[in-house]
């Protein structure tokens, strides 16, 4: 008998949304508990900063090169092996639940089987899980939970954000500053997605042997857009005692000038001259948010935080009065990142920055440790081999992450961690790569594009300067060029063919 494992994910989460991270707002005492209790990985980054490709690096092992989901819309082979295939192979039982987005969400039902699974009363298996349950941030029709909700509350269905395409409608907001998706609904607690995703994992666990072993990835759609929480929930945090985040600017000018010394995709998304992506509405002007928006948008944000923080606990009690807790390794992470006003901006898309970047990260070994916090060049695609370990078995060829250290000592030989954009809309592309030394240099390539010449880029040494406001590209030539070579040489070669783009996300 192994080991079981619960991962645990939310999608668009800040590292400094916890409380053991810095935060000071949002109150997340279970996942706090889990630092408390096993490792916090400080310096942990994605291996790309939107959806599909981070859980499809997530579910491999690989970098976004190797398994080729170059940006949202692209699909997972279904093919692809997955650490939930290897698992299963040996004798595990495994689960998703929640959000998967290995395929497009807005894509053709006929060509996905995500999109019609739940229509055809179908729960896997799929993709190695024995059993998926979907959940999403918008009703597409796709998902187990809107089906649940048509068939069971219809009236509290039609109150949630509208899934809407049309040009400047997915601006709208109803809050009491009019800030762009945030959307209090009167719809009880209980039948929201947050607590839904953590009923239908109590579920399949209840379901299980007292021997089987168990890989289960729990998958919160919070906290991203749209701010559409339970209207009951909004006393939790006041938006107008929220302050502005640091890296926000009052003014107009002054987020012009933090924005000046950046690439000028930066300027261009703020005041809405040049679109790059499909990660924010197209019809979404940075520069016309208000500052009260802002704080409305993270009191939101903190209010969804704190709801998937009380989520966990159930399932963590559960698992206690099971007696499972102490043979079970937890993991907790997230997609990506999300701006919540830093640079005058909202949303995420080509910025490789702390706030899209930089991931909470913590690892509970079954029973508990001494807590522990190690700053370590780690990313999601060390998280496949780290479960073959807590199941004692080999890691299989096609993984290309190392297992986690648990010591500093351990952490050593962690040099670098990559990151990885492409994405092409219409005539704009972009294809930014990145390397993360762990002396604290980070560098961001900007290859040739409908942007760019090839000889642009991004350059900090966050030892110097955390929050990325003074741009070394120019004159750090000596660092940027052994930079540049060491991330030529640490990148896999891209996938070929280059898969297709099937969907717009």
């Amino acid at each position: 008998m192994g080991r079981n494992i619960l991962l645990i994910t939310t999608d668009q989460m800040r590292f400094d949304a916890l409380g053991c991270n810095g935060g000071e707002i949002a109150r997340t005492p279970v996942i706090d508990g889990l630092a408390e209790t096993g490792i916090n990985y400080t310096r942990a980054h994605n291996q790309n900063v939107v959806c599909m490709p981070a859980r499809a690096t997530i579910v491999t092992g690989q970098h976004v090169a190797s398994h080729g989901v170059w940006m949202n819309g692209v699909s997972l082979p279904e093919d692809q092996p997955t650490i939930a295939h290897w698992l299963q192979d040996h004798g595990y039982k495994t689960a998703l639940l929640g959000k998967a987005h290995f395929e497009p969400w807005l894509g053709n039902p006929a060509e996905f089987f995500e999109n019609r699974m739940a229509k055809e009363g179908s729960t896997g298996p799929h993709r190695g899980f024995d059993h998926m349950e979907l959940a999403n941030h918008f009703f597409e029709g796709h998902s187990h939970y809107d089906r649940w909700m048509s068939a069971e509350h219809a009236k509290e269905k039609a109150k949630f954000y509208p899934m809407v395409t049309d040009r400047g409608q997915n601006t709208i907001g109803t809050g009491a500053t009019n800030a762009p998706q945030v959307w209090p609904m009167d719809v009880p607690r209980e039948i929201y997605h947050t607590d839904w995703v953590a009923d239908r994992t109590i579920a399949w666990l209840d379901s299980l042997e007292r021997n089987d072993d168990w890989f289960c990835w729990m998958s919160f759609p919070d906290p991203h857009h749209p701010w559409d929480v339970p209207a009951s929930e909004l006393g939790r945090v006041d938006w107008r005692d929220v302050p502005l985040p640091k890296l926000y600017r009052e003014t107009d000018a002054e987020r012009r000038e933090l924005l000046a010394d950046k690439p000028k995709h930066w300027l261009g998304y703020y005041e809405g001259s040049l679109w790059t992506n499909l990660e924010s509405p197209r019809e979404f002007v940075p520069a016309n948010m208000t500052n009260d928006q802002v704080r409305e948008i993270n009191a939101l944000t903190h209010i969804e935080n704190e709801l998937i923080d009380e989520a966990c606990g159930r399932v963590i009690d559960w698992l206690e009065s099971a007696g499972k807790l102490d043979e079970t390794d937890i993991f907790f992470t997230t997609d990506h990142g999300e701006f919540q006003g830093d640079f005058g901006l909202l949303f995420k898309g080509p910025y490789h920055v702390d706030a899209l970047m930089r991931l909470p990260f913590i690892w509970r070994p079954a029973g508990g440790i001494a807590a522990t916090s190690i700053d370590a060049t780690v990313g999601h695609l060390d998280l496949a081999p780290t479960f073959c370990r807590v199941a004692g078995i080999e890691t299989p060829e096609y993984v290309e992450g190392h297992v986690l250290p648990t010591t500093g000592a351990a952490a050593a030989d962690r040099e670098v961690v990559l990151t990885e954009w492409d994405s092409e809309h219409g005539p704009v592309d972009m294809h930014l790569k990145s390397i993360y030394r762990r002396d604290g240099w980070l560098l961001t390539t900007y290859e040739k594009s409908s942007v760019y010449d090839g000889t642009e880029g991004e350059l900090y040494n966050l030892n110097e300067d955390p929050d990325q406001l003074v741009n070394r590209w120019e004159d750090a030539t000596s660092i940027r060029s052994e930079l540049v070579d060491q991330l030529s040489a640490t990148l896999p070669a891209a996938r070929a063919p280059r898969l297709e783009r099937r969907a717009p996300v």
